[in-house]
């Protein structure tokens, strides 16, 4: 389907406009009620590692519009009152039966305290779809998303069950060391991912970490 730019339209937002339009991964959340495409990266996620598990306590950073927490409310059994589900973003974000949506900066000071009142015990998965917004240069977007990763990181360690699974999304690129040094430490596997509808000119990529070491975040606080 081609867009004609109109008038008051840039040539960027034709072609975003176009692209939407022409997304099977668009069309498909439509028809299935998902409120936004990204819902499918859950799900090929966990297709492939298996992190959804029914009864789960799950922490969703970066919810907004929900289409990933529609997706794990499905598939830990929220409807018939298993698991728990804590989505945050500084974006509203419309209610989900039977979970609970804090819409708050996860880097105001007072965030960490209220996430851990909602959660009410350790999570057994902490999400990390956070991203600010692009300025066009790739290097600084690099670095901030990976900021924004690490910074998910060190609350998740907090409050990570032993056994627990940590998953963020960085940008492909160099700047992510320190944080992928931490995770290979922390957890008995580290791996990357880039699910399929991850769209290919995205350099979007998951860190899945998986098996926390809840020993090393023992020895932290005796340091």
């Amino acid at each position: 389907m081609r867009v004609k730019t109109a008038k008051q339209r840039k040539p960027s937002s034709t072609a975003w406009l176009a692209r939407q339009l022409n997304d099977p991964y668009v069309a498909e959340a439509r028809r299935l009620g998902y409120r936004s495409r990204a819902a499918f990266k859950l799900i090929e996620l966990d297709d492939r590692f298996h992190i959804l598990k029914r009864g789960a306590r799950i922490l969703d950073l970066g919810a907004a519009p929900g289409g990933w927490t529609q997706v794990a409310a499905a598939r830990i059994g929220v409807a018939e009152g298993k698991g728990r589900i804590v989505a945050l973003d500084i974006l509203a974000m419309e209610p989900i039966p039977g979970v609970t949506v804090l819409h708050m900066d996860f880097l105001d000071p007072g965030a960490p305290a209220a996430i851990k009142a909602e959660l009410g015990g350790q999570a057994d998965l902490v999400l990390s779809d956070m991203a600010q917004p692009a300025t066009g240069h790739a290097a600084t977007d690099h670095i901030r998303i990976v900021a924004l990763a690490e910074t998910a990181y060190d609350f998740a360690k907090e409050v990570l069950a032993p056994g627990g699974t940590f998953i963020a999304k960085v940008f492909q690129g160099g700047a992510e060391g320190e944080l992928l040094a931490a995770l290979k430490r922390d957890f008995k596997t580290l791996r990357h991912a880039k699910p399929p509808a991850s769209r290919a000119e995205s350099a979007e990529v998951y860190v899945v970490a998986q098996g926390f070491k809840a020993t090393n975040r023992k020895a932290e606080l005796h340091d």
